[in-house]
């Protein structure tokens, strides 16, 4: 962690897991280039139709073949990640999305939205641990925190842990994905336990044009871009989580894969160093993402004393 200011590298030692303490923040704009039983299920993905607010969700369970779940994605064009299920534990339609939960042979419980993981019991703490961690040992003082998305609990979690933290605000658009987290994946929604924890069932953008100046970190747990999902990585997003941020205040939002996407990081990038201070690229490691990495983009408002540190 060379680089990092002293009082990071103590932060990081009490709270990372040990193979988790090294993390790389890159510079803006430089990237580098089971079922016991058998499923019946369709060669092809059903149409969806749509609704007066949303399409609904697809069924995925195509996905599931001879008790394997294989993921793949218009994201990660030529390429699956397949995990062996031991039990299914549920599959249903919310109002937003196809949500399921299986057990895995290998990989403890996994939760799928929209047929694309969100997490693995195994290796999902190193998602929560630096989408939460980063901006908040960034942050001088951080005492008001938005987590916009997450409703599986495992951001909340880790903020939690963060004794000086005064009040946790969580926006999630699909209160199906809290229950179910609740239900079958504990070891995150224990993060909806904590009193300083408020749950708010809407829109995220809309939640923070109502919050002006709110907030000293937002952190954006979102799913990859499409669907529901894909106004979170367009730039009007950004400029909501700049308004409602204090001066000083920083923002993380899952910022997809380097090896992957640098087509959809690049321009976000350039578009949002417009207005925030400072704008980064983090990453982490996790077998079970696309290409076995995922990003966080780290922004700064200008302000708070906090000028030029950057992050």
């Amino acid at each position: 962690m060379q680089g990092l200011p002293p009082f990071c590298v103590a932060m990081a030692n009490r709270f990372f897991s040990p193979i988790f303490q090294n993390f790389l923040l890159l510079p803006a704009l430089i990237f580098l280039p089971i079922i016991t039983q058998s499923i019946a299920t369709p060669s092809n993905p059903p149409p969806s139709t749509m609704s007066s607010d949303f399409p609904l969700p697809q069924d995925h369970s195509y996905l599931i073949q001879n008790s394997w779940f294989h993921e793949r994605g218009p994201l990660w064009p030529g390429q699956a990640f397949t995990l062996q299920i031991q039990q299914l534990l549920y599959h249903q339609p919310s109002r937003f999305q196809d949500i399921l939960v299986f057990q895995s042979t290998h990989h403890g419980k996994v939760l799928v939205l929209d047929g694309v993981i969100q997490c693995t019991e195994r290796d999902e703490f190193s998602y929560q641990e630096m989408i939460a961690h980063i901006p908040l040992f960034a942050h001088p003082n951080p005492k008001k925190v938005l987590v916009i998305g997450g409703g599986d609990g495992g951001v909340l979690r880790e903020i939690a842990r963060h004794p000086g933290v005064e009040e946790i605000v969580i926006c999630e658009l699909d209160e199906d994905v809290i229950r179910v987290s609740k239900e079958y994946l504990p070891f995150m929604a224990r993060g909806f336990d904590d009193p300083r924890v408020k749950v708010h069932i809407r829109d995220g953008a809309q939640f923070m044009k109502e919050n002006q100046s709110s907030f000293d970190v937002i952190i954006t747990d979102s799913s990859d871009p499409v669907g529901p999902a894909s106004v979170l990585f367009e730039t009007p997003f950004y400029r909501a989580m700049y308004g409602s941020l204090r001066e000083g205040g920083i923002v993380c939002t899952q910022g997809e894969c380097m090896w992957l996407h640098v087509d959809l990081i690049r321009p976000l990038v350039r578009a949002v160093k417009g207005f925030f201070e400072t704008v980064e690229y983090a990453y982490c490691t996790i077998p079970s993402y696309p290409s076995g990495q995922i990003g966080f983009i780290v922004a700064t408002k200008k302000g708070g004393g906090n000028e030029g540190r950057g992050c």
